[in-house]
């Protein structure tokens, strides 16, 4: 399984769980590798995910194919970024060409698909398998293929790898410090994207913990300082907290962790349009979708039109619960009735099947140097490749083994440092040259 972030590690690594079970029959192995870049992840984001691989190593895209051995594996999932999927099918196209045998090829998103619907799909056509986490995502990602004249046959139809977790409880809050219960704001890196309307959302979280002091109010972020997410956190949540002071009561605080392990002690969910709604709403904990900043598609909560959780903080102040549609939490792969148990029943089938068969096709990406001439070379230049899929000049993968202790250290140290110089530039930097620029 390749990964380029720790929300992607998180689904690739529970995706290859549910799609090949262990069984009696034949032992599962995941080996596990992370696409070197920015994004990519701790130790401790690792630990947080608590998924663990038999191996995992560091690679760049090149660095992959070569490594990824035909004979050895049954199934790759690519959990990347469109862009980089694109660029490992090409390459894997060209390093298994005229092959007889080869693995069986997987991808598909990490969460709720609300931008880019077109480009991130088309850019990871050519996979046996694009998985689709609900009825309503699998409908639209066929009327992209079929609607560009490309084969839908791939879009099989799952859920979120890591949805679970025991329903909901009222009850379970007797006996804890704070009897109303326990709110917690699940933050995005990147939505919304400006100082304003964070600082106005981390205040109504405030505003709300000090109108409610029988309630714990939570703010649970993504990352520490420092750490590298799927999105450059411009304006962490741990800093701009810190610009309130000593306003801050003390039934509000900042918490980490697992998402998994903070919703068993949630009693509201609220959020602008993290995949950690529909977590909550699996659960069938009160889940609302903040309006606040509107309902528009730069912040993603339009996608959560019709589901009946979206609200206010006014509301949530003045003790509003919202009420999902079961209609469309059904259509989006929130199966809080049971019927999860299923839910990649048919997935697990395709690719079984596949993985059985003599003999599977060439990998066949709609994007060529014939249907994008002018976009494709520059995607796959990005991750080292030519548009035919060789490696670029300079490219060619290393054997880590052969590089001295002496030359890795430096290595490591050098990529670190610009990793940090980079995040520096987008937390610091650039927000000055912006503010400087509305002068």
């Amino acid at each position: 399984m390749l990964a380029d972030s720790d929300t992607r590690w998180k689904w690739g690594a529970l995706t290859a769980h549910r799609l090949v079970p262990d069984d009696t029959d034949s032992a599962r192995r995941l080996d596990g590798f992370l696409l070197r870049g920015r994004a990519t992840p701790t130790v401790r984001q690792l630990a947080e995910v608590g998924v663990r691989a038999d191996s995992l190593r560091e690679v760049t895209g090149v660095e992959f194919v070569s490594a990824v051995d035909r004979e050895r594996y049954d199934v790759i999932v690519l959990s990347l970024v469109g862009g980089a999927v694109q660029a490992m099918l090409h390459g894997l196209a060209r390093a298994w060409e005229g092959a007889e045998r080869r693995p069986v090829v997987i991808t598909g998103y990490v969460g709720v698909v609300y931008e880019k619907l077109a480009d991130g799909l088309l850019l990871r056509h050519g996979a046996d398998v694009v998985l689709a986490n609900s009825r309503h995502d699998a409908d639209r990602f066929r009327d992209v293929y079929t609607g560009v004249g490309a084969s839908a046959d791939s879009v099989v139809e799952c859920a979120l790898p890591f949805l679970g977790g025991a329903p909901y409880d009222t009850k379970a809050r007797e006996g804890r410090a704070y009897p109303g219960g326990t709110v917690v704001f699940a933050v995005q890196p990147s939505v919304p994207d400006n100082r304003a309307d964070r600082m106005y959302l981390l205040r109504r979280a405030v505003e709300h913990a000090r109108a409610h002091p029988d309630r714990e109010v939570l703010v649970k972020l993504r990352s520490k300082p420092g750490e590298h997410t799927t999105h450059i956190e411009e304006l962490p949540y741990q800093k701009l907290v810190g610009k309130l002071g000593d306003d801050v009561p003390g039934n509000f605080r900042l918490a980490y962790g697992n998402m998994g392990e903070v919703l068993d002690t949630t009693d509201l969910l609220v959020t602008v349009s993290s995949t950690a709604a529909l977590e909550s709403l699996h659960r069938s904990i009160p889940t609302a979708v903040l309006t606040d900043l509107g309902v528009r598609e730069a912040l993603g909560n339009h996608h959560f039109l019709g589901s009946g959780c979206l609200a206010s903080w006014d509301q949530l102040d003045a003790g509003h619960l919202p009420q999902p549609n079961p209609d469309w939490v059904s259509r989006q792969g929130v199966a809080a009735d049971g019927a999860y148990e299923t839910a990649f029943d048919a997935a697990r089938e395709r690719v079984a099947e596949l993985a059985a068969a003599d003999e599977l096709p060439p990998l066949a990406p709609y994007y060529t140097r014939a249907t994008a001439p002018g976009y494709l070379p520059a995607r796959l230049a990005r991750y080292g490749f030519e548009p035919d899929g060789r490696p670029r000049p300079g490219a060619a993968a290393g054997d880590s083994a052969q590089v001295s202790g002496f030359r890795r250290v430096v290595r490591n140290t050098m990529r670190e440092a610009a990793r940090g110089a980079y995040r520096h530039g987008v937390q610091r930097v650039a927000p000055v040259i912006r503010r400087m620029g509305e002068l």
